[in-house]
């Protein structure tokens, strides 16, 4: 469900409009699977998890259930494609004033999940392709009759017909996630000033970019004006409504907001954003990620240094300083304070695979034993991480364990979405590892999918 983005009728052709009704249709399913880089920090996404965790149980979904990702895309938007996961993308991070716009966003996606509107969505497109085959099929008939223009006219008003009755439909949709996260909220005691406020951010651009405003005909979503007054109607009136946010999580998210726009802006944008006689922590966040991807590393590590001075108990801090130690070509350096950062973050594995890749480039003695109890600790709690497989990957090579290591190589590229190495890799590790045991049968597994997915790329060559 594209929250911001609207599709708005223009010119063309009955093949252009018959493509964009099957774009629509497909597009939940496919967008997570395009080009946009997942972004994966422990720090956003502890924040984000904390922060809908009391939405995620208002909304009757087991918080360990839902994963919230985040995308590296400048554009204001969230959805959902299926299953219990919400996409958030970077620009919309950006774009947030304070973390309960972020909150009463993600509760507008948690009614998309719990109103299974994804899954409804081939309902919307099956009734809209059904009017265009039939207008197709009498437009046939008349033309066939001789009669050109009139076949001709009844395809057009079929194609307008399917078209409006699919935006209908996806505009229906909306309102109902509307509803629903606005229930969210309040059963969770969370304010929905947040939402509000957010949807006239969106409001203002629209009035920027001359976006149309009198009626929501030819769009996937109603009016964001007939939204914002549909939701305080509801929330005004809501005990939650003046509810505090939590400080914490605020301060959490503003860190994390400028932790971000260090990352993905360019470093000059950064320094402009946040100039030097900034002192505030989310300030010299930004500024050390700026100055670490110019490459200046004793500039960035003085801004840490800093932040460390001013929390000495924020794990995260520590986990940047490591970093930029380790990516500067000093392993040995990054130890202290990467260990410190997986002792104050005991459950962040994010964090311990970047500490078990820094063992292994350390050379110190030792270090490979621990690299792989760190390792096989972090793939533990999350087997998602193809970064984490690859380091515990060097470890097993290092000592001469070639079936693991190859297993280990299995899972990275089946997480990368590389069937045929992942194959390859998962049949290495099969013929050294004892049959039947755990990590024989995931072998396995891994080469019963990937084989299947390398026949069905052949297939389709």
């Amino acid at each position: 469900m594209a929250d911001i983005l609207r599709l708005r009728r223009g010119a063309g052709g009955f093949v252009a409009r018959l493509a964009v009704l099957l774009l629509l249709s497909l597009a939940l399913s496919v967008r997570p699977v395009l080009a946009q880089e997942m972004l994966r920090d422990a720090e956003t996404e502890a924040l984000l998890h904390d922060a809908a965790a009391p939405l995620m149980t208002a909304a009757g979904l087991r918080p360990g259930n839902v994963q919230i990702v985040l995308l590296q895309d400048r554009t204001i938007n969230a959805f959902v494609a299926g299953g219990q996961i919400v996409y958030i993308q970077s620009g919309l991070i950006e774009a947030a004033n304070n973390v309960n716009e972020v909150q009463g966003v993600i509760a507008h996606e948690l009614g998309h999940v719990t109103g299974g509107h994804v899954i409804r969505m081939a309902e919307g497109a099956k009734a809209a392709t059904g009017i265009m085959i039939l207008s197709l099929l009498l437009g046939a008939a008349a033309m066939a009759a001789g009669s050109g223009e009139a076949g001709a006219g009844i395809m057009a008003a079929g194609q307008q017909a399917a078209m409006g009755k699919f935006l209908a439909f996806t505009r229906v949709q909306e309102n109902s996630a509307d509803q629903a996260g606005a229930s969210f909220l309040i059963k969770a005691g969370i304010t929905g000033k947040g939402i509000i406020s957010f949807f006239q951010t969106l409001q203002n651009q629209e009035y920027r970019y001359a976006i149309p405003q009198k009626d929501s005909y030819g769009q996937t979503h109603p009016l964001t004006s007939e939204r914002i007054a549909a939701l305080e109607h509801v929330l005004k009136n809501a005990p939650s409504w003046n509810n505090p946010v939590d400080p914490k999580l605020e301060e959490r998210f503003q860190l994390v907001k400028a932790k971000l726009s260090g990352y993905v802006n360019d470093p000059q944008a950064t320094f402009y954003k946040f100039p030097e006689s900034n002192k505030s922590l989310p300030a010299r966040y930004a500024r050390a990620y700026a100055w670490h991807k110019k490459a200046y590393p004793d500039k960035a590590d003085a801004e840490v240094e800093e932040l460390i001075k001013a929390r000495p108990d924020y794990p995260y801090f520590y986990e940047l300083k490591g970093q930029i130690l380790l990516e500067s070509g000093k392993p040995l350096d990054a130890l202290d304070s990467l260990r410190t950062a997986v002792r104050l973050a005991p459950d962040q594995p994010l964090i311990a695979s970047l500490f078990g890749h820094a063992l292994i480039e350390s050379g110190k003695e030792g270090s490979m034993e621990e690299a792989k109890k760190v390792l096989r600790s972090a793939v533990a709690r999350d087997n998602d991480n193809p970064f984490a497989w690859y380091q515990l990957g060097i470890v097993y090579d290092h000592e001469g364990d070639n079936a693991r290591a190859s297993l280990a190589t299995a899972e990275r590229y089946n997480l990368e979405g590389n069937a045929q190495l992942a194959m390859i890799s998962a049949e290495q590790a099969m013929r050294g590892i004892s049959m039947g045991t755990p990590d024989w049968i995931r072998a396995q597994d891994i080469a019963m999918v990937s084989r299947t997915e390398v026949e069905k790329d052949r297939k389709k060559r």
